[in-house]
Formats: structure tokens, C-alpha cells, sequence
């Protein structure tokens, strides 16, 4: 399995356009960016913050070099542990594939297991105390969700809305960076007319600065279900290699 593949895999969800719409039929831009952070905030309400949520998720993968695109299906579930309003969320969470061949991804906050069992491999990295404040790594994207206006450009998309009459946002990192060029949120029409208990980021375009994009959607999203932290461990089993990616591409 390509390890591009793998690390996109780590951010979420496909954004499919529709034709213009006029500026004067869009709500206030700040408006939709609230609606997708205000439930990832710490000083949400009890009744409207997100603690955790899953998923099942569909993904498409385009490799410029390669001209190849590459589908993906599976299930998803997130973790917000916080602890203090002034500081970030640690994003725990774990990716499931069923497609196009079985993986595991997962996070315990401090180490990102890629686990290939057809392999009998598991690629290990740690996250260290740096690497978690970086809103540009695909790995701790999700830790900002409460505060994207702090560490991105956000505009409406051209075209603005998808063909469902959501709102699309383009998020372009503050600081230039090899891992995300562009990220093109869908933020539910629903969320932003002020239902609340709909998710509100419905999917995502990823594009990094060579070009490959990462399409994923979610679908049947449910939150605030109380999942344990130990859904994000990994224990390695019996006879599974562990690798690390930054020793193989040192090996290359």
C-alpha cells in the first residue's frame, strides 16, 4: 500500500461541486466558519460540543506521478480528550478499511500505527510535542477544528455550494507547507440554518503542493457515544514486523 495513500487517508472527506452561485444568496462567511468550529470549541455548550463521533467513510486518492486514482471504504471513529479552554484538543482516532484492502490506523495521542495485516507489517510514528501543534500535518489537522481561522485563510469556494446546496470553504495553510496546499471543507446547510444536531463538516478535498488530492466522505455519522480510549490503542500481534517510516525511506 503506497504510504501517500496512508497519510491522506488521515483527513476526511470529498467535496463534488455544483454550478456558480451569486455572492448576495450566500449567508456571512463568518457564520458558516462558525458553524464548523463553535462544536469543537471547549467552551461549547454541553449540549452543543462534539466529545467524539464515528462513521463510515469512502474515499478516492488521485497520485499525480503515478496517474492513478485508488478507492477506499471503511468506518471511523474520533476522540477529543481536552483540557483547558486555552489550549487544543489531542485528537485519539482510528481508521478501519475494508478497501481496498484491510488497514488499521490509529492513534492513542501519542503514536500513529499504520497496520497492513496482509503484510504482516505495522508501520510506527511517534507524535511528538512539535509535530502536534502543526495545523499543516494530516495527523493533527483535526486538533484545530475549533480554531481554523487562527491557522488558515478561509473563503468560500468557486463554485461556492455543492450540487446538495452546501456551503464549501477553501482553507489555505497561513504558512507555506509540502503536506497541504489546499483543503476544501463542506460545512452542512442544515448546521448553518442552526440545527444542531446535525455534524457539521460534511466532507473535504485534500491537495497538497505536489498536486495529489484526497477525497474522503463521511456518511451514518453519530456523536457524543462515550467511546473508550482504549479503541485507539494497538498492540502489536504475534509475529507482525514493526517498521518505521522515517528508517525506510533513510534505507531508499
Amino acid at each position: 500500500m503506497n504510504m501517500r495513500f496512508l497519510v491522506f487517508s488521515l483527513l476526511a472527506f470529498c467535496v463534488f461541486a455544483a454550478g456558480p452561485v451569486g455572492a448576495a444568496e450566500l449567508p456571512p462567511l463568518s457564520a458558516v466558519i462558525q458553524t464548523l468550529e463553535r462544536p469543537f470549541r471547549e467552551s461549547a455548550s454541553n449540549g452543543a460540543i462534539i466529545k467524539d463521533f464515528k462513521a463510515t467513510f469512502t474515499q478516492q486518492s488521485h497520485l499525480v506521478s503515478l496517474d492513478r486514482t485508488q478507492s477506499g471504504s471503511g468506518e471511523v471513529a474520533v476522540k477529543f480528550v481536552r483540557s483547558g479552554a486555552k489550549s487544543r484538543p489531542q485528537a485519539l482516532f482510528r481508521w478501519d478499511y475494508q478497501k481496498p484492502a484491510v488497514q488499521h490506523i490509529l492513534s492513542d495521542g501519542r503514536t500513529v500505527w499504520v497496520y497492513v495485516p496482509d503484510n504482516h507489517q505495522v508501520f510506527r510514528s511517534p507524535i511528538d510535542a512539535h509535530g502536534a501543534s502543526r495545523p499543516d500535518d494530516p495527523v493533527t489537522f483535526l486538533t484545530g477544528l475549533g480554531d481554523l481561522s487562527r491557522d488558515f485563510t478561509v473563503a468560500y469556494a468557486v463554485p461556492a455550494r455543492d450540487a446538495a446546496g452546501n456551503y464549501v470553504l477553501t482553507l489555505r495553510p497561513r504558512h507555506p507547507s509540502p503536506l497541504l496546499a489546499r483543503l476544501d471543507a463542506v460545512v452542512d446547510r442544515r448546521a448553518v440554518a442552526g440545527d444542531k444536531t446535525v455534524f457539521p463538516l460534511l466532507s473535504t478535498l485534500v491537495v497538497d503542493a505536489g498536486g495529489n488530492t484526497t477525497r474522503i466522505a463521511f456518511d451514518h455519522v453519530v456523536v457524543n457515544v462515550s467511546l473508550p480510549d482504549q479503541l485507539f490503542h494497538f498492540t502489536v500481534p504475534p509475529g507482525v514486523e514493526v517498521l518505521s517510516p522515517s528508517l525506510q525511506q533513510d534505507r531508499q
